[in-house]
């Protein structure tokens, strides 16, 4: 009976999927860390006022006040992340949410995503023009829906179901992000005919730097559980129903507590194409590289070699934190496992209370 036993015991463990379990049962001694970005890409200072970058810093503060609050009373990583991301959606200054950047035919569409490290279990949402925080409505998809990404009209009706918070278009007008999208179409002579932006006459965008932008969290809580979340409002003057890498689960946004948690920012075709967050874990996973060494090879030399611009954000399952990027600058900030914390813009600047 004892050797049954034994043997019913050995099975269960061999079953039990180690690497996604709670590892620290709630220890209050257990390390937790916050990684939160607003954005990369051509950041220079000339084109930033100080009362800008006194309001960007405002901004990464108040998300990284709220996250590491959430984490700090025991929180899941799933809801700091969340809590962080909403912060980051609700201000003018980052291209999500509130802030997002204008379509070529001047509306908003705006794309998210979150994943928790625990399960692998991911909700995502693309092409929303209502919904006041898509990362609210990602995290429905992940919680009551058996899908992981609904687009459009068809995400929208989703969260109708459940009471989503929407509003109006003019809700997400800032003067700033209007006269980005003139800047552009006047600079690459853009006329719009009597179908729109829609013409069959007008090519795909190539590259902009000075056109994207999205805002992300990663966390580790103190059940040793990563969790993701990023969202963005696309790319300034985007046409033909674009989706960037944001709601592509294992591209923009990835999440496993074998690994790591990441969410990127940046040229989102050059994150799909390589699957830029799932390559940093593989790396981590198969090469035994760490966090850092993983995300400076994909970052810097994947990337970088392709045309790529951006970066990411990530934390491991020990509360490491990485914020590598390849760009003149990512709004960017954390609270590490020692409770050190920072907030910084350019590539050169390091981040500082």
């Amino acid at each position: 009976m004892n050797k049954l036993l034994s043997l019913f015991t050995l099975v269960a463990l061999v079953a039990t999927p180690l690497a996604h379990a709670d590892n620290h049962g709630g220890n209050d001694e257990a390390p937790i860390a916050l990684a939160i970005h607003g954005g990369a890409g051509t950041i220079r200072r000339e084109d930033l006022t100080e009362e800008k970058e006194k309001g960007v810093h405002a901004a990464l503060n108040a998300a990284l006040d709220a996250g590491y609050a959430v984490l700090e009373k025991g929180g899941s990583s799933l809801d700091a992340v969340a809590t962080a991301v909403q912060v980051l959606e609700d201000s003018p200054h980052f291209n999500a949410g509130k802030g997002a950047v204008f379509t070529c035919d001047g509306h908003n569409e705006m794309d998210a995503a979150i994943m928790d490290g625990r399960n692998l279990a991911a909700g995502a949402v693309a092409g929303l023009k209502s919904v006041k925080n898509p990362v609210k409505l990602a995290r429905l998809v992940l919680e009551n829906s058996p899908h992981v990404l609904l687009v459009g009209d068809g995400a929208e009706t989703y969260g109708k179901q459940f009471d989503i918070e929407t509003r109006p278009p003019g809700y997400f007008y800032t003067d700033h992000r209007w006269q980005q999208l003139q800047d552009v179409q006047q600079r690459d002579g853009v006329k719009k005919d009597s179908e729109g932006c829609g013409s069959p006459g007008f090519a795909l965008d190539g590259f902009d730097p000075l056109s994207f932008g999205t805002v992300g969290a990663v966390a580790l809580d103190r059940n040793g559980n990563l969790a993701a979340a990023t969202s963005t409002g696309g790319m300034t003057n985007k046409r033909f129903g674009r989706v960037g890498d944001v709601p592509i689960i294992g591209a923009g946004t990835y999440a496993d507590n074998a690994t790591a948690a990441l969410s990127a920012t940046g040229h989102g075709e050059y994150f799909i194409r390589t699957v830029a967050a799932h390559s940093i874990t593989t790396r981590m996973q198969h090469l035994g590289e760490s966090l850092d060494e993983a995300a400076d090879a994909v970052i810097n030399t994947t990337l970088k070699n392709m045309g790529g611009g951006g970066g990411v954000i990530g934390v491991d399952g020990k509360g490491n934190i990485t914020q590598t990027f390849n760009t003149s600058g990512m709004y960017r900030g954390f609270i590490d496992r020692n409770g050190n914390r920072g907030t910084a813009i350019y590539a050169d600047e390091v981040p500082a209370e």
